[in-house]
Order: C-alpha cells, then sequence, then structure tokens
C-alpha cells in the first residue's frame, strides 16, 4: 500500500483501497492522482477499466466535508455508470462517510428529490439533472469538483448542450475533471471554454494487445445466430458479452439463445431501471454468462472477468469497435474478439480496418447445427442443403437491400439505418426503420418511421 501514499493519499482511503484489496495503482490513477491532489483541472483519456474512478474519488472524499451542502458534480451517460460510480465512491469512502446519491431518468424523481436535501455527492445524467434544475431541487452552488466521466460518449449521445448548460450553473472557481476515451472536436471546445490551464494525462491502454485475440467468420445473414449458439456452446464457463447495434437486435438474440439453453440475457435502454440493475448483479454473480447488450447500455461499465467479445453487428463508428473489444484481455489475461461478418457488415468493418489497423484473422465457419430462428422462437432445420438453398431463394433469404438481408417475402427484414439524438433519461435515442423482402427479391432502404426508441 505504499505506493498509493506515495501518491499523496490519505490513510483512511487507503483503508479502503486495501479492503477492496487493489494491489498498485493503474497507469492512469499514478499519473492523475497527485494533479488531481494539487487541485489541478485534469484531461485524462483512458479507456474503461483503466481505474479512472478512482482517481476524482481520492480528489473528491479528501476535499470535501460531510452536510455542506452538494460540493461535487459527476455527470455520466448512463444509468448503470452512475450506479457503478455511486457504489464505487461509497467504498472509497466508507472511512469518511459521504452522502452519495445517484439522479437519472427511468425512476420516480420524488426519493431523489428527497436524497438530494442532504446529498454532498451527486453522480447523474445530463437529462434528469436538468429536470431537477429547472424544477429547482439541485443547488451546484457550492459545487467545488466537476467530473465529466465517459465525455466522447455523451456527446455521442447529443447531450452537449445540456453538459454546457449544467457547467454554466456551477461556481466558476471550481476543479474540473475530464476523461475520455477519445477527444473530439467538441471536448476541445469544453476544455478551451470551461478548463483552466488543464493538465492532459494520457494513460497506456487497459488491453494487452498481446492477449487479445481477434478473429473473424464470413458467413451469410441467416447463418448468424445459428453459429453464435454453436460457438457460445463451446465457451459455457466464461462471462461473455455480445454486441447489438439496436435494441431489437439484442432481444432477438438473447431471447433465442435461451430458447437453444444458453444462459442469456439482453441489457438496453428499453428495459426498466430495476430489470437492468438486477442483470447487472446477475452477470457479476456469474448467474448467466451472456449478456447480450448494446453500445449504450455497456459503455462505461466495468465487468471482470469477460473473456470473450461477440460482435453479432459490426458498429459503424471504428472507435466503438475498440471500445467494445477493450471488455476483454486485461490486466494480464488472455481475451477473444470474435466478429460476425455478413455481406451487409463489410462497409462497417472496412473502416473498422482502415482506421485502427488492425490485424484480424479469419476463421474457417467449423461444422455446426443450422437452426432457423424467428422473431418468436427457433426450431431445427432439418432441410437438406439444396432444399435450403431453393427455399431460401424463393422466400428471399439471399435477397440483399440496404436495411439488411431480406426475410420471407411479405415480412419485415432487418433494421434500416438510424440516427442518434437527445433524451431526458441519460439514454440516447435511435429512429428505426425497416427494410422489406419480396419473394426472393431485393429489400428496400429502410424508411424512418418518425419514432423513437431508447437503446
Amino acid at each position: 500500500m505504499d505506493i498509493f501514499r506515495k501518491l499523496g493519499i490519505a490513510e483512511y482511503v487507503v483503508k479502503a483501497i486495501e479492503e477492496e484489496k487493489f494491489e498498485k495503482p493503474s497507469k492512469i490513477q499514478e499519473k492523475s492522482i497527485p494533479l488531481v491532489l494539487q487541485g489541478k483541472d485534469v484531461i485524462a483519456q483512458s479507456a474503461t477499466g483503466s481505474g479512472k474512478t478512482l482517481v476524482f474519488g481520492v480528489g473528491i472524499i479528501q476535499s470535501l466535508q460531510r452536510g455542506h451542502g452538494i460540493q461535487a458534480l459527476v455527470l455520466t451517460p448512463t444509468r448503470e455508470l452512475a450506479e457503478q460510480i455511486m457504489l464505487a465512491l461509497r467504498k472509497f469512502s466508507k472511512h469518511k462517510p459521504l452522502e452519495i446519491t445517484t439522479v437519472y431518468g427511468g425512476v420516480s424523481i420524488n426519493p431523489q428529490i428527497d436524497a438530494l436535501r442532504s446529498a454532498d455527492v451527486v453522480v447523474g445524467t445530463p437529462g434528469r439533472i436538468l429536470d431537477h434544475m429547472e424544477r429547482g431541487t439541485i443547488n451546484f452552488s457550492r459545487v467545488k469538483i466537476l467530473v465529466l466521466d465517459e465525455a466522447d460518449r455523451m456527446f455521442d449521445m447529443g447531450f452537449i448542450d445540456d453538459v454546457k448548460k449544467i457547467i454554466r450553473v456551477c461556481p466558476q472557481k471550481r476543479q474540473t475533471l475530464l476523461f475520455s476515451a477519445t477527444i473530439p472536436s467538441e471536448i476541445e471546445y469544453i476544455v478551451h471554454k470551461y478548463m483552466v490551464a488543464p493538465v492532459k494525462v494520457l494513460a497506456d491502454t487497459y488491453v494487452d494487445p498481446q492477449k487479445l485475440h481477434q478473429v473473424y467468420y464470413n458467413m451469410q445473414e441467416n447463418m448468424k445466430l445459428s453459429l453464435l449458439a454453436h460457438l457460445l456452446k463451446q465457451e459455457r464457463t466464461k462471462l461473455i458479452m455480445v454486441f447489438c447495434n439496436s435494441r431489437r437486435t439484442a432481444d432477438f438474440v438473447a431471447r433465442n439463445l435461451q430458447r437453444t439453453g444458453i444462459d442469456a440475457l439482453a441489457i438496453h435502454g428499453g428495459l426498466s431501471q430495476a430489470r437492468r440493475s438486477e442483470i447487472m448483479q446477475r452477470f457479476h454473480a456469474k448467474n448467466i454468462y451472456v449478456m447480450v447488450c448494446t453500445d449504450v447500455a455497456a459503455r462505461g461499465l466495468d465487468i471482470p472477468g469477460v473473456s470473450h467479445v461477440y460482435n453479432y453487428d459490426i458498429p459503424k463508428e471504428s472507435k466503438q469497435y475498440i471500445h467494445r473489444i477493450g471488455r476483454t484481455a486485461r490486466a494480464g489475461k488472455e481475451g477473444i474478439a470474435v466478429s460476425l461478418l455478413a455481406e451487409q457488415d463489410y462497409e462497417n468493418f472496412s473502416r473498422v480496418l482502415r482506421d485502427n489497423s488492425l490485424t484480424i484473422k479469419k476463421m474457417e465457419i467449423p461444422p455446426f447445427e443450422r437452426l432457423e430462428f424467428k422473431r418468436d422462437g427457433f426450431r431445427k432445420d432439418y432441410r437438406s442443403h439444396s432444399e435450403r438453398r431453393h427455399q431460401d431463394d424463393r422466400y428471399g433469404f439471399r435477397g440483399r437491400g440496404h436495411g439488411g438481408t431480406g426475410q420471407r417475402g411479405g415480412s419485415s427484414g432487418e433494421r434500416g439505418r438510424g440516427g442518434y439524438g437527445g433524451s431526458r433519461d441519460g439514454e440516447d435515442r435511435r429512429g428505426e426503420g425497416r427494410s422489406h423482402g419480396g419473394h426472393g427479391g431485393q429489400g428496400r432502404r429502410g424508411r424512418w418511421h418518425g419514432r423513437s426508441r431508447s437503446e
């Protein structure tokens, strides 16, 4: 523990760190904690799981006094991350207790109003924070430390204007700590506008590239789920994350994996907060071993022990691929990132390879039992190859469309492209389109239906 003490961490925090069985500080902790304790504004560029909560947690715990109003505000993009940060701060402050409360959408606002009356630290999502500001139920006039966590994701989700409004009501004389995996132009603006002589810290990646094995399988779209089920059944003792680009696909994948006997659950913004918390607890307790998730629901969550990451859909942005594969091969452990690639994924996959200069090995598809999955279930497919091909052509399985591979004639195909927009519940929302398959013909481009669904 001496190495933590040398960073300037107080004994009551060191004791809590020791009880959490931390052995040594991470790179970001070693570089940033002394700067934070000196009261400097800090920009820390680091990935999820690098230990940044302790970085700003030490500053908050050692600078605040209980019962003096809200003295620290931590802004974060999602409800799960807010809960995770709150729990971590409570652990680190157990020997100097502070009133730490979370504020996010999807739950009743009244208990939050009661908790805010005695809060020393608030961890929240921008949308619900603004709701409290408009109601006059939150007071930031005594804030000493402002933390912007996962800043790039907050701005990707359309929260930049909300964040600016919140920053403007905080005292100008404060310490601002910004954490982000990337530093896009929007963050540069925040840095120049609202931070004072910030010190930039760049931590080494927490993922060991020598231990992360990246592979992909190239196949028809209608073979993806059968192959995924086959591969997952070979890894029953591991913790696995399966990423999808939409909540609809996540539900479809998780539901049908369950029906093949795989312990899988989906997590996304369409679920209640209670349900999302329950799923996270079960995953941490290893009561389920496959979490099927969207980027939004998973972003920022530190889940130790993930052995495999599967990309059921290839993300549209290359940096999202990096965030996904960063879930495994941590702390010197082996990890595997598997991408399931169909024709509609080629453009996204090419972008991932081009932007990140990655080496991803192509794998031969192993023999596996092909299952025919439906939106309301699945059944085993005992047809011969020639029979399957004839019916696939007939019903449009082999037709291509901008929205995805065509489905049976007259039924809905894969989802079309959507776009992000902000919402008030700490989640992003995406318009939905659907492509329609004819009898073996081309799927048509997905249309906007004017609806919003939170990811």
